[in-house]
């Protein structure tokens, strides 16, 4: 069964995550300490605005939580020493900032990492320019300098100019994945990409007339014998001081299946076909792979979402059908979408619900026989009660999952406008949308609440609204409820203007009355699991070779 948790990555992995359990882990920490990252859902009109909402804050700011895992980190037996050095040699050199605060919070994660991952395992770190090398010595230090394989550049854009904005650098394009190992073990299996066209036309510059397949002339004569090498063949022998490269009989061979072209002196060449070569080596620049387009069907209204053929080659290059992969900042889930498609199991952690939410939904779109469970998401009243209790922002958005809402215009800590998430319902083949407003209450709740938000829907110009709480409503709420009346659509019977439903019955697979389901999150694209191509040799190397 693959596991999605929520929570704290680094509390998921102490507590379930088991020592040399995972083949392949993948992460894509945030860090930009100016941007708005992990917008979760689609805007109504199709722009970047305010309407759109962190699914969790990326600054990672040096605070108490900060200072007490720096202390944490020097002084456990258990950390290596190498890693206390670098921590107090950071912190000593950039000071008590974000920064720091970020090397450190990661530094402790990727202890556990490091635990978590088999010994014939490996860990893709994706990243940008701005800490990439403070990673990497992170790395070093916790993983081993030998245990460095290599630092992918992938041009994530093509060429832009922000010059017009007062821009004075040249343009960033590219993001940086560091490739480590556990051992020299490590599972690999090389990956190819098809040859450019000009290699083609160079190369490959045979035609066959009869079938138009492509192929070059290879050498079939060595520098050194190889058993008996040294004979005549249809009266021809090799240049003076060569071999033939093969035996007569293996000659004989490559005639009767008509791999051999011969020259106009009569010497023997191998056909050497286009469409059997694997193609070029993958190496360690990625120009090849695009980011998503605006308009893909691919797109889920994620701005850092990464292209599902990114995480493909990644894991397809470190691991085998049915191994284990590992996501810790799982986002919008395209790890895990890949991981799925290729056969793996996997793991993914988030510590918000808002992404949960996509992932599950993602899954389930894209793979509707998808087994997964999700551990730390409530599954009953009780469970509900807990999360309002530890924290109730994530308490609203987890109950606005259950009827897929979204949040409401940058809803953030400490503002409350009376609406939580908003809905909209577009009615098929008409240019109608109906607008419908969401308020949570994990509290007592009373009549005044009820009409305090009708007038939160008159101002907003509501459709309808939807009151959500996890204590049972009074008679007066109910009261104050029905005579708000109902609406009429075009097609559907009228709806209830003002409904309430409790956590409970959402629970027990209650659902609001809806003018047309709901349209409020980018639907994923039906996908295709697909299996390791035979061609795909699969094989264990030695870091050394």
């Amino acid at each position: 069964m693959n596991k999605l948790y929520y929570g704290d990555n680094l509390e998921v992995l102490r507590k379930y995550i088991p020592d040399e359990s995972i083949d392949l882990i993948y992460l894509d920490p945030p860090f930009n300490s100016k941007a708005d990252y992990n917008i979760l859902y689609k805007e109504q009109n199709g722009t970047k605005s305010a309407s759109q909402i962190q699914a969790f804050s990326d600054f990672w700011h040096w605070d108490q939580e900060a200072q007490s895992t720096y202390e944490y980190m020097i002084s456990d037996p258990n950390v290596p020493a190498n890693l206390k050095k670098l921590l107090q040699s950071v912190q000593s050199f950039l000071g008590s900032n974000d920064l720091t605060a970020y090397l450190v919070m990661m530094g402790v994660r990727l202890l556990e990492l490091q635990r978590v991952l088999k010994r014939t395992g490996s860990i893709f770190l994706h990243c940008d320019p701005t800490a990439s090398h403070y990673l990497k010595i992170m790395m070093d230090a916790i993983f081993g300098p030998e245990n460095f394989i290599n630092e992918i550049v992938w041009k994530r854009s093509t060429a832009h100019s922000d010059s017009k904005q007062g821009s004075r650098h040249f343009g960033r394009i590219h993001d940086i994945v560091l490739f480590y190992v556990k051992s020299n073990e490590y599972q690999w299996n090389q990956q190819y990409a098809p040859y450019d066209e000009s290699y083609v036309e160079s190369f490959y510059n045979h035609k066959e007339p009869e079938t138009g397949r492509r192929f070059q002339l290879d050498n079939l004569t060595a520098a050194k014998p190889g058993g008996d090498t040294l004979y005549e063949w249809h009266g021809v022998r090799p240049y003076k001081g060569r071999y033939w490269a093969y035996s007569k009989e293996k000659m004989g061979e490559f005639e009767r299946m008509g791999r051999l072209f011969y020259t106009k002196s009569g010497m023997p060449r191998y056909k050497r076909y286009l469409d059997e070569m694997p193609g070029v080596s993958i190496q360690d620049l990625w120009s090849d792979i695009s980011p998503i387009p605006s308009q893909s069907s691919e797109r889920l209204g994620f701005p850092t979402q990464k292209p599902l053929s990114l995480l493909e080659r990644i894991i397809e290059s470190c691991s085998r059908e049915s191994d284990m992969v590992l996501d810790p900042f799982c986002g919008c889930g395209t790890a895990l979408d890949a991981a799925e498609k290729l056969h793996r199991q996997w793991i993914g952690i988030d510590i918000t619900h808002l992404a949960i939410n996509v992932i599950k939904k993602r899954l389930r779109e894209r793979y509707p026989d998808v087994r997964l469970e999700v551990i730390g998401e409530p599954k009953d009243l009780e469970g509900a009660r807990e999360l309002a209790k530890q924290d109730r922002y994530q308490f609203q958005w987890w109950a606005c999952s259950l009827i897929e809402a979204t949040p409401y215009e940058n809803k953030k800590k400490g503002a409350d406008t009376g609406i939580d998430c908003v809905l909209y319902n577009p009615v098929k083949g008409a240019s109608k949308t109906y607008y419908g407003i969401v308020q949570v209450k994990s509290g007592n709740v009373n009549s005044g609440q009820i009409r305090d938000f009708k007038g939160t829907m008159e101002r907003e110009k509501a459709d309808y609204g939807i009151f959500l709480t996890l204590e049972d409503p009074t008679e007066p709420m109910s009261k104050e409820a029905v005579v708000a009346g109902h609406f009429k659509t075009e097609w559907n019977a009228p709806i209830q203007r003002v409904q309430i439903l409790t956590i409970e019955e959402l629970l027990e697979g209650r659902q609001p009355e809806f003018p047309f389901p709901p349209d409020n999150y980018n639907k994923a694209e039906r996908g295709r699991r697909i299996g390791i191509q035979a061609k795909e040799q699969q094989t264990t190397f030695s870091s050394e070779d």
